[in-house]
């Protein structure tokens, strides 16, 4: 599955395909980490520092590049990428992303829902 780059406008049927291919995305190879408060009680500040975040792997810088624009069009504000073997993490940081991510995968089975960030 390859996403495809378009020269519309961030116009609302722009944010569908990109919301559209972000899920694609996520369904094929992302996850969720989330903060866990009782280990954080648990062990010091400096040495957990887990957060909200959602994580899209992705094959090549090609697909990078679609993926963050993908993400920047439907309202999230993408993180740095990083090598994870061979392919690359896209992180998307902070609980609404989580929770955004977590709805489209709860729903995938009844219907459709919104992924949207800021």
């Amino acid at each position: 599955m390859a996403l495809r780059r378009t020269d519309a406008p961030h116009t609302e049927g722009a944010s569908r395909a990109s919301a559209r291919a972000l899920r694609e995305c996520f369904a094929r190879k992302g996850y969720v980490r989330v903060f866990d408060p009782a280990r954080r009680t648990d062990e010091s500040s400096d040495a957990y520092k887990k957060g909200y975040e959602v994580r899209l792997i992705v094959a090549d810088a090609h697909e990078l590049a679609a993926v963050r624009r993908a993400l920047e069009a439907a309202g999230f504000r993408p993180g740095r990428p990083f090598k994870k073997g061979r392919r690359i993490a896209q992180p998307v940081y902070g609980r609404q992303a989580v929770d955004a991510f977590r709805r489209v995968r709860a729903s995938e089975a009844s219907g459709r829902a919104r992924l949207t960030g800021g």
